[in-house]
């Protein structure tokens, strides 16, 4: 599997991640009444308008869609290791393209065509969902909790039954990351109905947070790589 981001995230990531998922969702919920991260809302209410016969509504359900799969493509894109010796950063890339273009729905008029925001927040959405993808030593997602949920059940009951610290660990970590998305979506839902479209630059914010900490994470392990190549006596030569 391509990928374009090899090191797990911090608790501290995933909560900063969470939080842009939910408050993402309950934005474009609110105001457009569509779901922007992962689609499975976005099919059932085409299904329902589909039956419905109401096609035009139907045919607008999947343009975010479409972008959400864009979004997945690029990232699969960028991995490849064709790629990945051509651009430097491309983890760092990825998110400031997300930062850059959840900055331009901030600016986008109240009366521009709905499109703009839920296509651009779909594609969004799907560069964080494609691209971290793993906590600490277990997988989750930042964008919808179902699958959270059920680990932090499951780890918290072999916890229970086996009392093994790294499942007590893991069921702390998913539920901090459930709890970040609840935090998100009440915040989404009352400060896009407060401020409307300018709402968005919340989670253009978090996302550069998530940047700034990854980019301190890297320098970090950069200094103790050094620090332990120098401490490390010189190899015999032959």
């Amino acid at each position: 599997m391509a990928t374009i981001h090899r090191r797990p995230d911090t608790p501290a990531v995933g909560a900063l991640l969470a939080m842009v998922g939910g408050y993402l969702d309950a934005y474009t919920f609110v105001r457009h009444r569509v779901f922007a991260n992962l689609q499975s809302g976005n099919v059932l209410l085409f299904c329902v308008e589909a039956t419905a016969r109401h096609w035009h509504r139907a045919v607008l359900l999947l343009i975010p869609v479409a972008a959400f799969g864009v979004g997945v493509l690029l990232v699969e894109i960028l991995g490849l290791p064709r790629l990945l010796r051509l651009v430097r950063r491309p983890l760092r890339m990825v998110l400031t393209l997300q930062i850059l273009l959840l900055a331009g729905v901030a600016a986008v008029p109240d009366d521009a065509p709905s499109q703009v925001t839920t296509v651009t927040v779909s594609f969004v959405a799907a560069l964080q969902f494609s691209t971290f993808t793993s906590l600490r030593d277990a997988p989750y997602t930042t964008l919808a909790e179902s699958g959270n949920l059920q680990k932090a059940i499951a780890a918290a009951h072999r916890w229970l039954s086996a009392r093994e610290s790294a499942d007590a660990r893991r069921a702390g970590q998913y539920a901090l990351v459930i709890a970040a998305f609840v935090v998100g979506a009440v915040l989404g839902a009352v400060i896009t109905r407060l401020v409307g479209p300018p709402a968005v630059g919340v989670a253009a914010g978090l996302l550069a947070a998530v940047l700034a900490l990854l980019i301190r994470e890297t320098r970090r392990l950069q200094r103790l790589e050094a620090a332990g190549s120098a401490a490390s006596p010189p190899s015999a030569t032959p």
